[in-house]
């Protein structure tokens, strides 16, 4: 069970060869031998979990059953969940329990999901390596000396050590894709707007975006069923007709145009990486995709332009505590605005307080044209590259990240090495564009490496048709690390 897909999984519980309960037990016992050493999940409460499953089970029974009815789903500790302790990894929100649930709570409760616990992640969502998390960094399954990405790497964590058989990610440059890649899962972020950011703690609201995490591109189809729709409490929020993910995974790939971006494959890349990718593109040519070049020409300024936006967004959202987004007139606003105010005298962590100083810088006085006019100008410049790509290609794929996980505290000292860990899926962000990212290897120290597919606007489907028949062909997604197997 700890290995099958989200399909197998409900067909077990429809069939009766397990219960929810039964499921969600198995997961429990499993986090609880591993968290210890791997710290995915800041918080776990194994009464809840049950008592969701107990109602999943009675809903099986009764025949009103969906896809994801009594399946154990992990949730990064971004999304305030009604009962649950919600910390952001802050020692700011460490006794935080919310009185309401985020937007895709919300979806997965109404599925019949069961809450499994919160997963760690960097502290509100700044980093790129999950080691800022107040309640300590999160360990690489594939190598505990490693970090797993960031900020989502307590939920890909999960999924790699198979203490979850899905969770849920937030991507503001990055943060679902490039743990995806570094933990060797897959990970997707949709369209900016087609998953409500109600209730998600804010970091760039501009620029974040919620999505799911999975071991395929298959079970990310089911769960990005629940999570996408329209949210009428998120300004943000599409409103746009419903449709199945999953209705293109079959359709062959004979003569879609996969464009292959001559940036990407620069200096910065690792040999190892490269070779991967490569590897990748020759397999999708056998499964009948065309490689075309194309050019992006504006994306290697994507990380100072990010690093400047980012920030900006961060520090007056924090300043303001605009952290469950269009709840300023409610009163479960002024419950976690008033826990801010008496907790900030003990500070942010090192990461939050350079990010929120140099969002402070660019918006001063005699700073605000200089940096962050310029950045948003250079912002439109990298979504219009994306413009001209798409009309030579149907998609985009090149490396997630340009290396394989590096190790803890490698690179706490230099932050610009560690942003430019991101700079294949800022780009993305920036432009509102969908991203993804799938194992398609491995590389130094037998660590995994992400292939990252970039869509047109609304082209999840499409995406996650290219994803699944490239997993059909290989076995990358089905890889798992060997130190906790059962």
């Amino acid at each position: 069970m700890l290995n099958a897909s989200l399909n197998e999984l409900s067909a077990a519980l429809a069939q009766k060869k397990i219960s929810s309960a039964e499921l969600t037990q198995l997961f429990l016992d499993r986090t609880s031998r591993l968290n210890g050493a791997l710290n995915a999940f800041i918080t776990v409460d194994a009464e809840k979990s049950l008592a969701q499953a107990l109602a999943a089970d009675e809903r099986i029974a009764k025949g009103d059953a969906k896809p994801l009815t009594g399946i154990p789903v992990a949730h990064k500790d971004i999304f305030v969940t009604k009962g649950w302790r919600t910390t952001c990894g802050s020692k700011m929100l460490s006794n935080f329990v919310s009185p309401y649930d985020a937007h895709v709570i919300e979806r997965f409760n109404a599925a019949g999901a069961v809450i499994l616990g919160k997963t760690n992640m960097d502290e509100f969502a700044m980093g790129s390596s999950s080691e800022t998390s107040f309640y300590g960094p999160v360990k690489n399954p594939w190598g505990p000396a490693y970090v797993p990405g960031g900020s989502s790497g307590g939920s890909t964590a999960a999924i790699a050590a198979r203490m979850a058989p899905a969770a849920t990610g937030t991507d503001t440059g990055g943060s679902i894709r490039q743990p995806a890649a570094l933990s060797g899962v897959s990970g997707l972020k949709p369209t900016y707007g087609l998953v409500s950011r109600y209730g998600m703690i804010a970091f760039a609201s501009s620029l974040d975006q919620g999505g799911p995490i999975a071991k395929s591109a298959e079970d990310l189809a089911l769960l990005l069923n629940v999570m996408a729709g329209f949210d009428e409490r998120d300004s943000t929020s599409v409103e746009r007709a419903a449709e199945d993910y999953r209705r293109e995974l079959d359709r062959p790939l004979a003569g879609l145009r996969v464009g292959v971006p001559k940036e990407h494959f620069g200096g910065g890349l690792a040999a190892e990486v490269g070779k991967a990718i490569e590897a990748a593109l020759a397999q999708l040519e056998k499964l009948g995709a065309k490689r075309v070049p194309v050019n992006l020409p504006s994306s290697g300024l994507s990380v100072p332009a990010y690093y400047v936006i980012a920030p900006a967004e961060a520090s007056s959202n924090l300043s303001r505590f605009d952290g469950v987004r269009y709840g300023h007139r409610a009163k479960e606003y002024r419950d976690l605005a008033d826990m801010y105010f008496r907790t900030r005298a003990e500070g942010f962590g090192a990461e939050v307080r350079r990010r929120i100083l140099i969002g402070t810088y660019v918006l001063s006085h005699g700073y605000y044209d200089a940096y962050y006019l310029k950045a948003q100008k250079i912002r439109r410049l990298i979504a219009d590259d994306f413009v001209a790509a798409f009309k030579q290609c149907d998609l985009i794929v090149g490396p997630t990240a340009p290396t394989v996980a590096f190790k803890i505290g490698a690179k706490a000292a230099d932050p610009v090495q560690m942003y430019l860990n991101d700079i294949y899926t800022i780009p993305a962000n920036l432009a509102g564009l969908p991203a993804m990212s799938i194992p398609c290897g491995f590389g130094k120290d037998d660590l995994p490496v992400g292939l990252h597919i970039v869509g047109n606007y609304f082209s999840e489907a499409r995406m996650l048709n290219l994803a699944h028949q490239y997993q059909k062909a290989t076995d990358w997604h089905q890889r798992e690390p060997g130190g906790i197997r059962p």
